[in-house]
């Protein structure tokens, strides 16, 4: 080959690392829209009801629902003590509000959010709640009795408890009778009989420190664990071994599974990020990027059909601060 000469050496090198710059992967997401919603209080979970455009976000005393239409507050249902989690029942036109400090869930109507109905628990400061779709029961995690409580929604009453080895922190049905949940101060995994009303299994999960956040992938039966200290874990849901772990951005409180992305969601408050991860296949996974969102945002709920993210977060405030610029910020992909 002839040298080519010295003037030209500049040209043809940067002629050379041109194609791998633009072969260089885009952030997977990216935020695309803030609504500032203000208002004072803190904040827990977010439900999404895709199909009406709403978004119900938890707030201390009362639940805001924004419309995601328009990024506009919609109304708010007042009455609640230390809201933590709101489930949702399109078909009744219901929402059912974990009320942590009441010990009880405040049931309000979603098309005119008026409360309807108090169903008290036995358990202290429910916090996750959920449907189980096997038996159209209503859960919650009851944080300061260690325990579970399962309830008839339709007929308004606690049904029964089941202890747990743990304070337990999100949990998932499995919609054939099972039950999955974190418990925050085990570092560990439970599953639960729901019809047996018994804990039948609990797997630990180092190097997780603060489980929180938990999601299913019920095709390839695996459980994705978000961790405080910057861990995702994933779990085999049939015999409980490890399958894998990824590290990620610190301080999350959910997680989400896009199964037509075949994607883990990660939203990590403490570093202010957004962690994507790929399932390359039910066992490998990967950290694509950590993508910028706000620091406090560490809650989020997805729309299964834009597959866009919506999260929460606040500029100011803090541990004994007023909560100031509250806002939903919506990340969606590339």
């Amino acid at each position: 080959m002839k040298t080519p000469p010295i003037r030209l050496l500049p040209l043809l090198l940067a002629a050379a690392v041109l194609p791998a710059l633009a072969a260089a992967p885009a952030a997977p997401y990216a935020v695309t829209a803030r609504h500032p919603l203000g208002g004072p209080g803190g904040w827990d979970y977010l439900s999404l009801d895709a199909s009406a455009h709403r978004l119900y976000v938890a707030r201390d005393d009362r639940v805001m629902v924004m419309d995601t239409a328009s990024g506009k507050l919609a109304g708010e249902v007042a009455g609640m003590q230390h809201a933590h989690g709101v489930a949702l029942s399109p078909s009744t036109h219901e929402g059912f509000v974990s009320s942590g400090r009441g010990d009880e869930v405040t049931v309000f109507d979603t098309q005119t959010l008026k409360l309807t109905r108090h169903i008290p628990v036995s358990g202290k400061n429910p916090d996750a709640i959920l449907f189980d779709s096997a038996s159209g029961h209503l859960l919650t995690m009851n944080g300061r009795s260690n325990n579970l409580s399962v309830i008839d929604a339709k007929a308004g009453k606690e049904l029964s408890t089941v202890a747990l080895p743990g304070r337990p922190e999100f949990a998932v049905a499995d919609g054939h009778g099972t039950l999955y949940l974190n418990l925050e101060d085990k570092n560990s995994l439970a599953r639960v009989d729901l019809a047996a009303g018994k804990v039948t299994a609990v797997w630990p999960m180092a190097p997780c420190d603060g489980p929180t956040g938990l999601v299913l992938d019920a095709q390839h039966g695996r459980l994705f664990s978000v961790c405080d200290n910057g861990w995702m874990i994933v779990t085999d849901a049939h015999d409980g071994h490890q399958v894998a772990k990824v590290a990620m951005g610190k301080g999350p409180d959910a997680v989400i599974y896009d199964d037509a992305r075949h994607v883990v969601l990660g939203s990590a408050g403490a570093d202010g990020v957004l962690s994507v991860i790929a399932q390359d296949d039910a066992d490998h996974y990967r950290l694509l990027a950590n993508v910028p969102t706000q620091k406090s945002a560490r809650t989020m709920a997805l729309d299964p059909g834009t597959h866009e993210v919506y999260l929460a977060g606040a500029s100011g405030g803090g541990k004994g601060k007023p909560v100031e610029g509250f806002e939903v910020l919506v990340a969606a992909p590339r």
